[in-house]
Formats: C-alpha cells, sequence, structure tokens
C-alpha cells in the first residue's frame, strides 16, 4: 500500500459510497457509517501528508502538505464532535479531498515515469555479455567483468558491448539507438565504436577503451538523470511564493472564519465551512507542479531526440539566446581536410612541407602528411622544430631554415612571397586554406586545403536564422577563407584569425549585445563552451568538450542546434504557462472561497474546492505531458 496508485486507488474504492452521500442519498448506519469509511482513508491514503506537515513544524515552517493536513483534520474532527452531538457531518469532504489529491499525485509520478522512459529504453540497450580473447581463447564474460584493453570478438548482428577502437575486420555498425542515425556506419581498422550498438554484416575485433560508467551510453543516462533531478531558477520563484503563501492562506483562513462568524453572523458551522474551503482551494500543488513536470517532460523528449539538456538551468540560460556562435573545423566543417592545389613544384614543396608537419598536431599536418604518402615524397630529418602559435612551424634541415605558415610567419621572417600572394588570395576566396612553404629565405609555393562543410550545415543556418538567431562563426582561419565558408553555409558573421586561447575573451565580447550559445567539439573548445551562456558540444566531439558543454548533441548533426533550442525554448514557455495558470487560479479561488461572491450565488463547498484544486494540478500535469507531441 505504499505506492501513490494503491493508496489512491484504496481511497477511491472507499470514497465511492461517500459520492452517493454527497449528492443526497443516504447509507445503512447513516453517519457512523460515514465515519467507517472515512477513517481508514485517512489514515492508508492522508498519511504521507500528515507526516511531512508534522514534519515542518518541528522546523516551525509550513509547506503545501500543512494545507492539506489543517483542511482534511479539520473536516474530520468536526465531523466526529458533529456526530456526536447530532449535528450535520462532513467527512465525505475529508475523503475526498484526499482522493482528488492523491490523484494528482498520481498523474505527476505518471508524468515522471513517462519521462523517466528515456533512460529505461536506453538501459535496456546494454549488452549482457560479450566474446573476450582471452590465452588465446574466445570466452564468454559478462559486460561488468570487462577491461580496458580487453579484446573484444563481435559477429553479424551481436551487440558492441562497451566502446572501442577496431583493430580487426570491417563491418557496418547500426548506432541509430545511441546517435539517432539511420544509416548504418562502416567501421574499419582504427575506427572508433559504441557501446550498445548492432553490428551488420562482418565480425570485428576491437579493443575497449571504455568500460562501465565511461562509455558513452552511460554518460548519457546519467546526464539525463541529473537533468531530470535538476531545477530551474525560475523554480525558486514558485518555492518562494509557496514559503510565504502558506501562512498567508492560514490567515485569510482565520480572517474568513472571524468575519463571517463575529461580523456578519453565520453559525459556527457555516463559518468553519468558509475558512475550510479557503484551506482547500488555496492548496498550491499545481504550483509545486508547474516546473517539474515540464523540466522531466521537456528533458524525456531531448533524450529521445538525442538531445541532452544536462540541467534545468541550462534550459531556462538557452531561452534567451540571441547569438548562435560555431567553431569551423570539425563543426561546421567534416574535419577532414584534404590538400586541393599545389602551387610551386610540387616536390619540393611537398617534401619541406612533409618534413615540417610529421612533427605536428596542427589538424592541417594530417592533410599534407597524406599527400606525400600519396606522392611517395619522402620527408627529411630536421631538428630545432618550434610551433609557433597561430602562425606556423619552422624546424632546420641541414644549413636552411624550413617554414610553413600564414603570411605573418613570413613577414616576420623578412620573406617576400612576390607573385605567390596574389595566388594565395584567389585560393582563399574560393574558401580553401592555404599555408605557405618556405626553404631559408624563399618561399617555395603554396598549399591549398579544403575541409569541406558538413552535410547539413546550411539547413542548419536557414532553421537558425528562421528562429530569428544571429549566427557567427569563429575561427583561427583568415579572413577569406572564414568568408567563403560562411558564405556558402549561410552564417550571418565571421570572426577570423582568433588563437584557440582567445575564443573564449570573444564569445564574452559577443555576449555583450545578448546570451551567446557556442557549438564546438574540440578541446580548445572547452574554455568557449564554459564562458557562453550555453555552451553547445557535439556528441562526436571529445570529453571535455562534451563534459563543458550544457547540451550535448548526440547525433553530431547541425540542425540539432536549431532543434535543441526550440525544445529548450518551447520547455520553458510550458513552465511560464503552468505557473501563469497555477497563481490564477490560486488568486482567483480563494476570494470565492472566503464567501466574497456568495451574494451573487457564487459558492463553493469544501469537496468541490478539493475537485477544483484537484483539477488544477491534473491541467498543470497535461500540459507538461503535452510537450511529447511538440514539434522541435
Amino acid at each position: 500500500m505504499n505506492s501513490i496508485k494503491n493508496r489512491f486507488l484504496f481511497s477511491l474504492t472507499l470514497s465511492l459510497p461517500l459520492l452517493y452521500v454527497m449528492f443526497g442519498g443516504m447509507l445503512p448506519g447513516g453517519h457512523f457509517a460515514l465515519f467507517v469509511l472515512t477513517t481508514p482513508i485517512m489514515i492508508v491514503g492522508g498519511s504521507s501528508f500528515m507526516r511531512s506537515a508534522w514534519a515542518a513544524l518541528k522546523n516551525h515552517a509550513a509547506n503545501m502538505d500543512t494545507l492539506i493536513a489543517l483542511g482534511t483534520l479539520t473536516a474530520y474532527f468536526y465531523s466526529i464532535y458533529a456526530l456526536l452531538a447530532g449535528l450535520d457531518v462532513y467527512f465525505e469532504i475529508a475523503a475526498l479531498l484526499i482522493v482528488f489529491i492523491l490523484l494528482g499525485q498520481w498523474l505527476e509520478e505518471i508524468s515522471r515515469g513517462r519521462a523517466n522512459q528515456a533512460i529505461e529504453k536506453l538501459l535496456d540497450l546494454q549488452a549482457k555479455d560479450a566474446t573476450v580473447l582471452r590465452g588465446g581463447k574466445h570466452v564468454k564474460v559478462p559486460v561488468e567483468e570487462l577491461q580496458v584493453g580487453d579484446q573484444i570478438i563481435v559477429k553479424p548482428g551481436e551487440k558492441i558491448a562497451v566502446d572501442g577502437q577496431v583493430i580487426d575486420g570491417q563491418s557496418a555498425i547500426n548506432e541509430a539507438m545511441v546517435t539517432g542515425e539511420s544509416l548504418p556506419v562502416t567501421k574499419r581498422p582504427g575506427d572508433q565504436v559504441i557501446g550498445a550498438t548492432i553490428n551488420g554484416s562482418g565480425t570485428l575485433t576491437f579493443k575497449a577503451t571504455k568500460i562501465g560508467k565511461d562509455t558513452l551510453l552511460a554518460q548519457i543516462v546519467e546526464l539525463v538523470k541529473k537533468a531530470q533531478s535538476s531545477r530551474a531558477p525560475i523554480q525558486r520563484l514558485a518555492d518562494t511564493i509557496s514559503r510565504y503563501f502558506v501562512p498567508t492562506v492560514l490567515i485569510i483562513s482565520i480572517i474568513t472564519f472571524t468575519v463571517w462568524y463575529v461580523l456578519l453572523g453565520a453559525s459556527a458551522t457555516a463559518a468553519l465551512l468558509f475558512a475550510v474551503t479557503v484551506v482547500i482551494i488555496a492548496c498550491p500543488c499545481a504550483l509545486g507542479l508547474a516546473t517539474p513536470t515540464a523540466l522531466m517532460a521537456g528533458t524525456g523528449k531531448g533524450a529521445r531526440l538525442g538531445i541532452l539538456i544536462k540541467s534545468g538551468e541550462v534550459l531556462e540560460a538557452a531561452y534567451g539566446i540571441k547569438t548562435v556562435v560555431f567553431d569551423k573545423t570539425g563543426t561546421i566543417t567534416e574535419g577532414k581536410p584534404t590538400v586541393t592545389d599545389i602551387i610551386g613544384d610540387k616536390k619540393q614543396v611537398l617534401q619541406a612541407a612533409a618534413s615540417l608537419e610529421k612533427n605536428s598536431e596542427h589538424p592541417l599536418a594530417g592533410a599534407i602528411l597524406a599527400e606525400g604518402e600519396k606522392h611517395k615524397i619522402a620527408s627529411q630529418a630536421v631538428k630545432n622544430f618550434q610551433a609557433v602559435e597561430g602562425k606556423g612551424v619552422t624546424a632546420n634541415s641541414g644549413k636552411d631554415q624550413l617554414l610553413i605558415g600564414n603570411e605573418q610567419l613570413f613577414k616576420d621572417h623578412k620573406i617576400n612571397l612576390n607573385d605567390l600572394a596574389e595566388q594565395k588570395t584567389k585560393l582563399e576566396h574560393e574558401g580553401k586554406t592555404v599555408v605557405i612553404v618556405g626553404r631559408g629565405k624563399q618561399a617555395l609555393g603554396l598549399i591549398a586545403i579544403q575541409d569541406k562543410p558538413k552535410k547539413g550545415a546550411k539547413a542548419a543556418m536557414k532553421l537558425l536564422s528562421d528562429r530569428g538567431l544571429r549566427t557567427v562563426m569563429i575561427t583561427g582561419d583568415n579572413q577569406a577563407t572564414a568568408k567563403a565558408v560562411a558564405k556558402i553555409v549561410g552564417i550571418d558573421e565571421v570572426v577570423a584569425q582568433v588563437l584557440p586561447a582567445d575564443k573564449a575573451a570573444r564569445v564574452k565580447e559577443l555576449q555583450k549585445a545578448g546570451a551567446v550559445a557556442f557549438v564546438g567539439d574540440g578541446i580548445n573548445d572547452a574554455p568557449a563552451l564554459a564562458q557562453a551562456n550555453v555552451g553547445i558540444a557535439m556528441g562526436a566531439g571529445t570529453d571535455i568538450a562534451i563534459e563543458s558543454g550544457g547540451i550535448v548533441l548526440v547525433r553530431n548533426k547541425l540542425e540539432d542546434v536549431a532543434r535543441a533550442l526550440t525544445l529548450s525554448r518551447k520547455t520553458f514557455n510550458r513552465i511560464k504557462l503552468n505557473l501563469f495558470w497555477a497563481f490564477i487560479y490560486n488568486l482567483g479561488g480563494v476570494p470565492i472561497a472566503a464567501g466574497v461572491f456568495v451574494s451573487f450565488g457564487l459558492r463553493l463547498n469544501p469537496a468541490l474546492a478539493g475537485l477544483a484544486m484537484a483539477f488544477s494540478s491534473v491541467s498543470v500535469v497535461t500540459s507538461s505531458l503535452l510537450l511529447a507531441k511538440a514539434k522541435v
């Protein structure tokens, strides 16, 4: 009998005869039968309210349950007195009030359960066991016993047990259950696999890199749990009002009794009924449900769409976003740059560039090295390697100094570009990143590299524009290249030639014009993600970027940026709507309950007040549940 559902059904069953009495019927045993039916409802159905009210009283405080306990106990004990004195009793009022309140709480529990379905479905995706290579043999072990470094064999149709890196085989993996990506993703040696996804037609061997709570699925589950238990700042408004509202209602109830009994000459019974009705109608249950139910519904819907909103604070901050700022490489673009043009002697340019870039961690280095391998050009040994932040790298090869980088690096070394400058400008206007390669005091040539915009980038910018949001791209690239990329995808504004360490400072500048969301995926994006009012991390990004972001896009699709902000806005709008109706209900209901409009024929008895109070809670819960149908 501990669950709300069981207590509600128990109380409802016993209260059905009381409804018959309420509408003019009579039970065998008369008023004593009402006492017999109501007492178990008070003990079983109302016990939780009584305990909560008593705990608040011991702490010299009052809460919503204080009003419920006061209203039901007043009606119940008055009715016991009336039963002994031969007067009219109101047992049905106490019983039905508890039934109505339990109904509202059960509906809230249903709402919470629906919101938690996202978590349950994610947990159900986990594999139960895995085939591991140990001692030269294939051994099946429970997932809980897997260790980082284990070599795991996955046959066609089996689930990937944990996150890892493919070391042998090739197959198409269905990742829809975690990332929402509908098309299978081909995996080869070196590629990452995600736990709980399903292997296709090939057999794979992969090395476990993350287990237990460190896997992507476990992190998603934890994020959803935290979000649904968090509180939006607007909830403080409801908490503050409730804290002062309860004692205010008790004072109004006492004034109501005094006015009717002392000033207007009503009987003690009639005055008491008005006072009790005030207490019942004013119970701010709907006020307490307004924020958490909408927050649970909104974050639950987001989880099903692959949009993880970490907390109520993030959701509320997203409501006021005016500008969306994007990192370029790996966010707007695919993050897989390739060489498109080489100006100058191809062998000399590539050999010098490859010799420098083999020691570099710059994203463009991989593209240059791959092009060198493609043309079978061997790199030279270098020494005194030096990375010049935001400009390029230098090193010594024999007696010569090799350089690769931007125009500023060559200006610093007083090397003239001559006619290469014009060709560089032309390539940059085509949206290509151009690096200059030099040896000694001579510029050998140019290498143009292009990182194609992601599929859907243009559609994503249009979605944001249609929602009245300004879009900005921040990049370390030069102005011409950055503007060309921005033009292709439809970004409003470009902030170019920004050092990684300065991204957060640029975001801070943009915040002067209004709230900013920053979208990124790399380690160097973490400060900017944290600085922004809302950090949006692409799901395929690094762990530190995901940790810094307030919203995580598991599907790694730019279109989901607009969907995430729209969902946040709709959820927050629903919270405001819920609070509005809860306030209006309480503000409008109290004067009616106090009998202010009796002369106009408008009057509530306690049972109808309880029904109205329960209906307000039901309407708030229903309003929140409708978020599941909202289009984002």
